[in-house]
């Protein structure tokens, strides 16, 4: 169930998906879940290392493919409840059950934030109330890529402030 219209974003370039990320993750609270969507090389993981970054965690950050859950300790965070990053990679599973086994919506109950790659799979188990990022690269433009974000009912009250912390990027339509 989507809160209103995607937010549809034009970015170039790596460091601008790390930048719109840590815009997002500074909007995140304790509970919250991103499902992160896009074609294989689209910047999922990229995206992740923005929004770490952004939490304070400065230790790599890199795809959790093979070990399917990476828990990263969220440092910086005074005045922030959040407590622990949850990064997921659910492309390897084969079923949804699999993906509700993980139990990826109870981990974030505890101050957690949780960032889902091929978050599109898991979507039936953990989308109702989740923020869901697609990325995508435009044809013929290496750098170029669009990220559309739209949002269930645990962003209700935060996304006037999401699309303006995200304004930057925003495609005028």
């Amino acid at each position: 169930m989507e809160l209103s219209e995607p937010l549809v974003l034009a970015v170039t370039g790596a460091d601008h998906t790390r930048s719109v990320a840590a815009a997002i993750a500074r909007q995140c609270e304790p509970g919250d879940v991103l499902l992160l969507a896009g074609d294989l090389g689209a910047g999922k993981t990229t995206f992740a290392q923005g929004f770490a970054r952004a939490l304070g965690i400065t230790e790599p950050v890199t795809s959790p493919t093979f070990t399917l859950v990476r828990q990263y300790p969220v440092s910086g965070s005074g005045e922030r409840p959040l407590q622990t990053l949850f990064h997921a990679d659910v492309y390897r599973l084969g079923h949804l059950q699999e993906i509700a086994d993980l139990g990826l919506g109870e981990l974030v109950e505890d101050g957690g934030v949780a960032l889902v790659e091929w978050g599109d799979l898991a979507e039936p188990v953990l989308g109702e109330g989740a923020l869901s990022v697609h990325l995508a690269g435009d044809d013929g433009w290496d750098d170029h890529r669009t990220i559309t974000v739209s949002a269930g009912r645990s962003w209700y009250g935060r996304w006037d402030a999401l699309s303006s912390a995200l304004g930057e990027w925003k495609v005028v339509r």
